[in-house]
């Protein structure tokens, strides 16, 4: 495990609050512009009615309990109850709103980036954990959906209610009013100058996030090797490092963060002291009577409480910003293998391959895995890729599938260059079965349509039984109907190979790719998988990628490769009687290890372990 799929912490970054991410995550809000507006008129509703709640304790106090006037008390206290009941509706009706839009806006993002992620290219997934690209679909979009969805609001109804106090208070008394917002520049400053602290913290804590759940998800997957190697200790400490770091980010967040509402705090208190001082004065000068006193007060407190509601959703925006910086990121990703604006539709085509004159390479900065590579097949040709591991067999056929594009030369199907025709033609006359065979969740039936989503269950059970999976699918009681697990964990790794090979057969492809595609299965399955396999493969051009070079034997032409070249073409025959030839050597050292195991098995049988019995 390389520690080099981790995303690095970063210290305090002083850059300007970038108001185009902002303004971009508010984008997803425009589709609910009616359900938004609705909810601020009811927001605006409560926090009018809440407005009102002080003036009417000036009422009661100065016209009410002063002069002993109880129908003006009555009269208040109707007044403040129907205020509390509408404001409950209100609230209902907002909550409701909020939450449903809260919904859709995840809904949207998630759907969103799902989507843009299916069809970005593999050199994209290359360099890129899983557990860190589920981050971005899981937890930084319920970040960004978290602000949308309340922090938004928060900030809609607090503005609305510091308006209308800022008004009210300067209507009852200017000389009191400025007086309490005196301590204003020296909270505007705290903040600005904490700003840089708290975006670093929260976007620090997303990437320590992240890390933990490429860790996490590559120990999941590994466990069993883990296991096997008793290497669970060194798993927990890795663990443990990126615990404590996502730890520590959280904590400096945190600690930046929690300077601002004490600060908040203080700066209220101080102003409101400043007004209950000069208050005091202004009553006993008889300029303002104690309701007006009390009710600006009430007032002052409510000013406060926006102030500091703002602040702590300052930072959850601060939070948003750091995870809207990543899910962007992958957003504005753009895939390398599209299709051209002139393609053209790839139908109906005969298997005829071509490479000419090609090299690739995987980074522009790595070595050449292919070089200037020429080779034809014929329709209906079963062509075989051999050689070392590393020599890039496995790279013709992702340029054949068209995963990647060639830096230099072309590849053709039919005499049609496979970059300039549209892309789902292409592979609608291809199948490919790769070494390490992958089941989705799911049923038997299920993950061999998944080639042909349309297929029948007839067309199923057939190509199932081509290939002979039919005769283990037939000891469930479920037989097609079995499920068989995350990755096709409740079924045998030889199995999984038969149903991927059923899967690839059912699309009825033009080109059959099978790379490495039997290594997984004994040498009786695999007799019994070719058997099935002969009279489906006819017409059909063939590659197979194998290093048992048994399998590979009624090859039409077999191709060698070493160091990204073909060094050597011919029947299986026509190799082995070059002189010094690669073929010949790969052959002789392979049937030389089989027949060391075969005298092995004899002589094991001849002369049995000292104690066995008969």
């Amino acid at each position: 495990m390389s520690d080099g799929q981790y995303e690095e912490l970063q210290e305090v970054d002083k850059r300007p609050f970038d108001y185009g991410l902002l303004k971009r995550m508010l984008r997803y809000t425009r589709p609910y512009r009616k359900e938004l507006t609705l909810a601020t008129v009811v927001i605006a509703i409560g926090s009018v009615l809440r407005l009102a709640e002080p003036y009417l304790l000036r009422t009661a106090i100065d016209l009410g309990i002063t002069p002993g006037n109880m129908q003006v008390v009555n009269r208040v206290a109707g007044i403040w109850l129907a205020f509390q009941i509408i404001g409950a509706i209100t609230e209902y009706i907002r909550i409701h709103i909020l939450n449903r839009t809260g919904q859709n806006l995840l809904y949207d993002m998630r759907q969103e980036l799902f989507d843009h992620l299916q069809w970005l290219s593999l050199r994209f997934y290359d360099a890129r954990p899983v557990g860190r690209i589920m981050a971005r679909v899981t937890n930084d979009v319920e970040t960004i959906n978290d602000l949308i969805n309340s922090g938004l609001v928060t900030i809609i109804a607090q503005s609305i209610s510091l308006v209308g106090i800022v008004v009210v208070m300067f209507v009852i008394n200017v000389r009191l009013a400025m007086m309490a917002f005196v301590v204003l520049p020296l909270m505007v400053f705290a903040i600005a100058r904490l700003r840089p602290a708290i975006e670093t913290g929260w976007r620090n804590v997303r990437k320590a996030n992240s890390n933990i759940n490429a860790n996490l998800n590559e120990s999941i997957t590994g466990i069993r090797v883990t296991q096997a190697f008793g290497r669970e200790g060194e798993n927990v400490r890795r663990f443990q490092l990126l615990n404590n770091a996502y730890f520590g980010a959280f904590m400096s967040a945190i600690r930046a963060e929690v300077l601002i509402w004490p600060l908040v705090d203080l700066l209220g208190i101080t102003g409101s002291a400043l007004v209950l001082w000069y208050g005091a004065r202004l009553v006993l000068a008889d300029e303002l009577t104690i309701g007006y006193v009390l009710a600006f007060t009430d007032y002052l407190f409510r000013f406060w409480e926006p102030i500091n509601a703002i602040s702590r959703v300052y930072s959850r925006v601060l939070s948003a910003m750091a995870s809207a910086e990543r899910i962007f990121e992958y957003l504005d990703t753009q895939p390398e293998i599209v299709d051209i604006p002139d393609a053209e539709p790839l139908r109906g085509i005969s298997g005829r391959v071509e490479f000419e004159n090609v090299s690739f390479r995987y980074k522009d900065d790595d070595r050449w895995v292919l070089q200037n590579i020429n080779f034809t097949i014929e329709p209906g040709q079963t062509v075989a890729l051999v050689g070392p591991t590393g020599a890039g067999k496995t790279s013709i056929i992702n340029l054949l599938m068209r995963f990647y594009d060639p830096q230099e030369g072309r590849v053709l199907v039919d005499g049609y260059d496979i970059a300039r025709v549209q892309l789902p033609t292409l592979r609608d006359q291809l199948a490919l079965v790769l070494q390490e065979s992958f089941l989705f969740s799911g049923s038997i039936a299920d993950n061999i349509r998944y080639s042909r989503l349309d297929a029948t269950m007839e067309e199923v059970e057939r190509a199932a039984a081509a290939v002979h999976a039919d005769g283990f699918i037939s000891r469930y009681e479920d037989g097609y109907e079995h499920e068989v697990g995350e990755r096709g964990a409740s079924i045998s790794v030889g199995q999984r190979q038969l149903l991927s090979f059923a899967r690839a057969l059912l699309a009825n492809p033009r080109i059959l790719i099978l790379d490495e595609a039997t290594s997984s299965v004994d040498s009786q399955t695999e007799r019994a998988i070719q058997d099935g396999m002969r009279q489906l493969l006819e017409g059909r051009t063939t590659f197979i990628i194998a290093h048992r070079l048994s399998t590979i034997q009624r090859a039409d032409c077999i191709m060698v490769i070493e160091n990204g070249r073909i060094v050597e073409t011919g029947t299986h025959d026509e190799l082995l009687i070059l002189p010094e030839g690669h073929y010949a050597h790969l052959y002789a050292r392979q049937f030389a290890v089989w027949e060391a195991g075969r005298l092995a098995a004899c002589d094991d049988a001849d002369h049995p372990a000292e104690g066995a019995t008969s």
